[in-house]
């Protein structure tokens, strides 16, 4: 029972990160509009995350020990190096939150999200690279993927062509987000420190996009039209918020059942915000439809099964 009760806390702590994350999208995907540069977006939010995971880092010793540790797993070869590159997933999400947000609108950005979240959260915990071993899948896993699959297609029904390709995107971007609660999974455990995960996540995405910002403004030019509302600038203090809470409750939860409960939160906050402030044409009734799906995915996923799943 006290086990059962670990893991609806852990899913309900997820959901309410995936509000964050929506929220994330919509400020990263408004201040692009902004800008007009989703790159230089993307690194002023994953910038403006590592400034505070550094002051955080120098007021917390547990922060530094567990930078210690993962560099003695690694040295020892406990933790494989490729475990510290997660942040190479929140970097493509959080970059599709300024390229590709406000062009298809935040709700059905993401529904493309939750597909490849479920489908990379399936496929993960069957290979057993999360810190909770391998998980098999249950029908009602399959079931739940297969309408997250369903609700994108609804989702692009009455769209342009061009949204339906872009779409794509999300897609593959999910399966990264799925994999980047694996791998900072992993390197929480090893650290014995969410913020030690947390930091180290924000040093290679920052970095990666960085890179790319730089090439963008030596192609494009430096932005000139800074919004002066301070929520655009508030991207990096949500993901932050939300990556630490992904690597502490993906061992109890298992990387599907924590992305399905996070995408739950992310769904009905995109809906919302899309409804109230759309980034852009707003909401339509496929959107509407295709959203519902990909809840009711969520929750199918989430039952369990006569048959359980095999956890090693």
């Amino acid at each position: 029972m006290r086990a059962k009760l670990r893991v609806w806390a852990a899913l309900v702590g997820s959901g309410l990160a995936g509000v964050l994350v929506a929220l994330q999208s919509r400020i990263n995907g408004g201040l692009s509009q902004h800008l007009g540069n989703g790159f230089v977006t993307a690194a002023a939010s994953f910038a403006s995350g590592l400034l505070i995971l550094s002051i955080l880092m120098v007021c917390s010793r547990r922060g530094r020990r567990g930078l210690t540790l993962l560099k003695a797993e690694v040295k020892s070869k406990r933790l494989p190096v490729w475990a510290l590159f997660g942040g190479a997933g929140g970097a493509l999400f959080v970059l599709n939150q300024g390229l590709v947000a406000p062009i298809t609108g935040l709700a059905l950005f993401t529904v493309g999200i939750v597909a490849g979240q479920v489908l990379g959260g399936l496929v993960l915990d069957r290979a057993g690279l999360g810190p909770g071993g391998r998980i098999d899948p249950t029908l009602p896993r399959v079931l739940g993927t297969a309408l997250a699959v369903v609700g994108v297609i609804v989702s692009v029904g009455t769209g342009g062509g061009s949204v339906v390709w872009l779409v794509i995107f999300p897609v593959i971007v999910g399966v990264g987000v799925a994999g980047q609660s694996m791998v900072n999974g992993l390197v929480r455990a090893a650290a014995h420190s969410a913020l030690a995960s947390t930091f180290m996540n924000f040093i290679v995405g920052t970095t990666l996009l960085v890179f790319f910002a730089i090439i963008s403004v030596v192609a494009t030019g430096w932005p000139t039209a800074w919004p002066t509302e301070p929520w655009y600038y508030l991207g990096g203090a949500t993901g932050t918020i939300f990556i630490a809470i992904a690597a502490m409750l993906v061992r109890t939860a298992g990387v599907l059942l924590l992305s399905m409960s996070n995408v739950a939160g992310q769904l009905i906050a995109a809906v919302l915000f899309e409804n109230a402030t759309p980034l852009a044409g707003g909401l339509s009734t496929g959107m509407l439809i295709g959203s519902a799906v990909a809840l009711l995915a969520v929750a199918v996923a989430a039952l369990p099964s006569r048959t359980r799943g095999t956890q090693k």
